[in-house]
């Protein structure tokens, strides 16, 4: 038990400032996620749909694809399939390695893009940036740029 009394617990400040964090987190994302389903998306559809749209010919690896969107293998390859389903995308062989897959943007997946960002876009804006003063917001991006590179230096590592 010696460990357990090393471990330095969080403040009262440390505690509130972490669970704001956890609840704003969850809050935003159900919320977000609650203005997609108008349009038949998730987050993580319309997280998979912005990559897609933002990469060379609208393309990606699939193992690109899973560690841009934090997604196991297995987990986006169902997603992919439920997408595929949908007319948002197509699942295409890779020339350069006949184990490798793209995950490749459909027309109808670009367009439903340019449909659903715009209010997606409002509902950031709605339920995130407007609620910040401009001095907040770049107080909080340099608040928590640090913790993100950090936690992005620590993915696949054990």
């Amino acid at each position: 038990m010696e460990t357990e009394t090393a471990i330095p617990w969080l403040t009262d400040a440390e505690q509130r400032a972490w669970r704001t964090y956890l609840d704003v987190n969850r809050l935003l994302t159900y919320q977000l996620e609650k203005d997609l389903q108008p349009f038949g998306l998730t987050i993580n559809d319309y997280e998979i749909l912005v990559n897609l749209s933002e990469s060379p010919d609208r393309r990606m690896r699939m193992s690109d694809l899973a560690a841009a969107t934090l997604q196991s293998k297995s987990r986006l390859s169902h997603q992919i399939t439920r997408m595929e389903n949908a007319g948002l995308v197509r699942r295409e062989n890779c020339e350069s390695d006949r184990r490798g897959l793209f995950a490749v943007l459909t027309d109808h997946g670009m367009e439903t893009m340019r449909t659903v960002a715009p209010h997606h876009v409002e509902s950031v804006r709605k339920h995130f940036i407007d609620l910040l003063n401009p001095d907040s917001l770049d107080s909080l991006h340099r608040s928590l740029d640090p913790i993100a590179e950090q936690l992005r230096g620590l993915r696949g590592k054990p």
